[in-house]
């Protein structure tokens, strides 16, 4: 009855703690989005005016063939102004992020957090939705002032920053990706048992309900922006086809069982690619091979720009990678960064958004997960009191990236341009 009694207090405090920073999180995130859809060329610069102009069904002058976001700005457009309805339809999609990074918090880490604490454990989970929150406010890291890094031109255009405030697309997709990044993860343990014939609750094999939740995520993500979509089909398509030939294609069964889930999105990605990348009005289209040199022109020093955008889920790996044997969301979340990192320095767009450099979305995303998934085994370490002063130092690692976020971050609030040429 006690354990009871306490199982409930700390669920009550964890609710209650976690709605609270969730609120002053969308609240913030809104004036921002509002600020951007309201803001000039000058300053809040973003993409909000075409992403308007597409909801309501005018020409943007752009082709958006992922219409998650704008589906959900046209609700919020018959109750208030079409600049609200788009911040509105922005922040609801970011927060719901926020909502799936403490799901999967909670899921992998509270229990034995809880249990490391003893008697308050009542804190682990209000350190979780703290931890959750801080996720989406780390950035590359710099340095302060005028200070010079070799080939470094701008602060984060060139390096990049898994939290790319300025893009309302990359966060409306992010929810559903989350969701698609985890279930995969889940699959990879147990996909090769085969379909176990029940709509859910077995024991073995996974459950038809599993693969429609990672089906239907993986769409979603697809409907909101391709950009993560591709990452994980390209990570997961070589896992799978390593897999089949290790084991003599005595897997074949189940292959097949989990590649029919990638159905839909690949329906949905045909027709985006017919919308976007065919070429048009005799322009050149279509993707290129390259090596690098799209991204070399914002960044002169790639191998730089790596570290200081992943600093510490390197520090994380070097400290731990025995992790990356036996914990598959970890294991995949270097595989999606590495997935992206490969697209976005050996593919480009080609013709007039060869500039755009498009392929850096999924390498953000990459990013992204590479702290959830360090997150996740520093979280699991410190439960463990694992080498305390190793912990200290991976901590710190991660503190100094959220300093840099926030500071980021109060910039783009304050209205300063994402590209500009050094802080």
């Amino acid at each position: 009855m006690e354990y009871q009694a306490r199982e409930k207090r700390n669920k009550r405090i964890d609710v209650a703690v976690f709605w609270l920073l969730l609120i002053g999180f969308s609240c913030l995130m809104l004036h921002l989005f509002y600020r951007q859809c309201t803001g000039s060329e000058q300053s809040f610069h973003s993409d909000m005016k075409a992403y308007i102009l597409e909801m309501q069904g005018l020409d943007s002058g752009y082709s958006f063939p992922y219409p998650i976001l704008f589906w959900t700005g046209k609700v919020f457009d018959l109750f208030v102004s079409p600049e609200m309805a788009m911040a509105l339809a922005t922040m609801t999609l970011n927060s719901l992020s926020l909502v799936a990074v403490k799901g999967v918090l909670n899921r992998v880490t509270l229990t034995e957090l809880q249990q490391a604490m003893g008697r308050k454990d009542w804190l682990a989970g209000v350190l979780l939705s703290v931890i959750a929150v801080s996720l989406f406010f780390v950035s590359m890291v710099y340095p302060p002032g005028e200070i010079y890094l070799p080939g470094i031109i701008r602060d984060y255009l060139g390096v990049f920053s898994g939290n790319p405030h300025h893009n309302a697309t990359f966060m409306a997709a992010r929810p559903f990706a989350i969701l698609a990044f985890y279930q995969y993860a889940l699959l990879l343990d147990r996909y090769e048992q085969g379909y176990s014939g029940r709509w859910s609750g077995s024991e073995a094999g996974v459950d038809m309900q599993e693969y429609l939740l990672f089906a239907c995520s993986l769409l979603l993500a697809t409907m909101a922006k391709p950009s993560f979509t591709i990452v994980l089909v390209g990570a997961a398509g070589l896992i799978m086809v390593y897999r089949l030939i290790r084991r003599g294609f005595r897997n074949f069964k189940p292959t097949i069982c989990l590649g029919l889930c990638f159905v839909p999105t690949f329906v949905d990605l045909l027709y985006q690619y017919s919308g976007v990348f065919v070429a048009k009005d005799g322009s050149e289209g279509g993707i290129g091979f390259t090596f690098g040199s799209v991204w070399g022109r914002y960044c002169e020093n790639i191998p730089l720009a790596i570290g200081l955008a992943v600093g510490f889920p390197i520090l994380v790996f070097l400290l731990n990678h025995k992790e990356l044997k036996n914990n598959s969301i970890y294991r995949f979340s270097w595989q999606i960064y590495w997935m992206g990192f490969a697209m976005a320095f050996f593919l480009y767009e080609k013709g007039f958004r060869e500039r755009d450099f498009n392929f850096c979305w999924g390498y953000m995303y990459g990013i992204f997960f590479a702290f959830v998934g360090a997150l996740l085994v520093l979280i699991m370490a410190t439960a463990r009191k694992k080498h305390p002063f190793l912990l200290v130092m991976q901590w710190l690692a991660y503190g100094w990236h959220l300093i840099c976020g926030i500071y980021y971050f109060s910039l783009i609030y304050g209205g300063a341009m994402y590209y500009s040429v050094r802080w």
